[in-house]
């Protein structure tokens, strides 16, 4: 990969690389990193282990995924691209910081469960990682810094912007009538949270799934009681390659995410002032007409992309 990809149609991007200049080799190193399991305590577990291209790098099909020892994450796994634009990570933004977000699953235990000292101390020791930074980044002692830039550089790379819908927006492609109704329906009930065209407006919202909350959402970072039960806004580009839905995964389909909407909101003080308790009013054939453009999103040369794996 030669150069920033950076959509013309998409808005400016929030980190810029100013501090981390993108190279060839730093994504590259960065790529390595993503794959290799040496990341983990018993390297057995690498980034990629639960993000895979083939599924907009997602875990798909799993609830939770599957740490070091056979531990679960508490949260079903997010997709991994247009990272750039993220002004913070995670489904409770707690952390602010692509340069720093490997950081979280790196210790988590029951994800990769390693110490970051222990981490550049294997990478020192490898056979091939010391050349690779020193060529990346052209100084003689291997860092975390440089480490998480290298994952920056990667992850701030991956870029999903060639799906039917962006190719319409191009006039590249047309949209058949069912997608063009999904497409006006979405515009008219999903957008206001959904922004186009990241599909997401990187805030935090209470979308009625409980009225008791066994997990509280962006209210752990805020300790603000209107963010109880409130999870980060997700992109819907590429949904229909990263089931399960919510933050917990509890959704199998889009069907059912739609279900969902249409009639199973629940009310509680901290619900999203954009949403109304019960549900959004939908008939099954708009339904199935929102699902149909939500397909439009699914970027197959993303996915395929040969430069993205090793």
């Amino acid at each position: 990969m030669s150069a920033l990809i950076r959509p013309d149609h998409f808005p400016p991007a929030h980190y810029t690389f100013t501090n981390n200049p993108y190279t060839e080799k730093g994504f590259e190193l960065g790529k390595s990193l993503f794959f290799d399991p040496i990341l983990s305590v018993d390297s057995t577990i690498s980034c990629a282990s639960c993000h895979h291209q083939r599924y907009a790098f997602s875990d798909m099909g799993k609830q939770y995924s599957t740490g070091v020892n056979g531990l679960h994450a508490s949260r079903n796994s997010p997709p991994v691209f247009n990272m750039a634009w993220n002004r913070s990570f995670m489904w409770d933004g707690g952390v602010n910081h692509i340069e720093i977000m490997p950081f979280a699953p790196i210790i988590n235990p029951a994800e990769m469960g390693e110490e970051l000292n222990n981490v550049i101390r294997k990478l020192r020791d490898h056979p091939s990682y010391p050349e690779q930074f020193r060529k990346a980044f052209g100084q003689n002692e291997l860092t975390d810094q440089q480490m998480f830039w290298a994952l920056a550089q990667y992850m701030g790379n991956l870029v999903s912007a060639s799906s039917r819908y962006d190719k319409y927006l191009k006039q590249e492609v047309t949209l058949n009538e069912q997608e063009m109704n999904g497409l006006i329906l979405f515009e008219q009930h999903c957008a206001t949270c959904h922004e186009m065209p990241l599909f997401t407006d990187q805030l935090f919202h209470n979308n009625g799934l409980d009225t008791i909350f066994n997990d509280v959402g962006r209210f752990r970072i805020s300790m603000d009681s209107t963010d109880l039960g409130a999870f980060k806004t997700p992109t819907l580009r590429n949904i229909a390659l990263t089931a399960p839905y919510m933050h917990d995964g509890r959704f199998q389909t889009l069907d059912d995410v739609l279900d969902h909407y249409r009639s199973g909101v629940l009310s509680s003080n901290s619900l999203s002032p954009q949403l109304t308790a019960g549900g959004i009013p939908l008939t099954d054939q708009e339904a199935q007409d929102i699902i149909s453009f939500l397909h439009t999103l699914t970027d197959h040369e993303f996915i395929n992309d040969p430069l993205l794996v090793p």
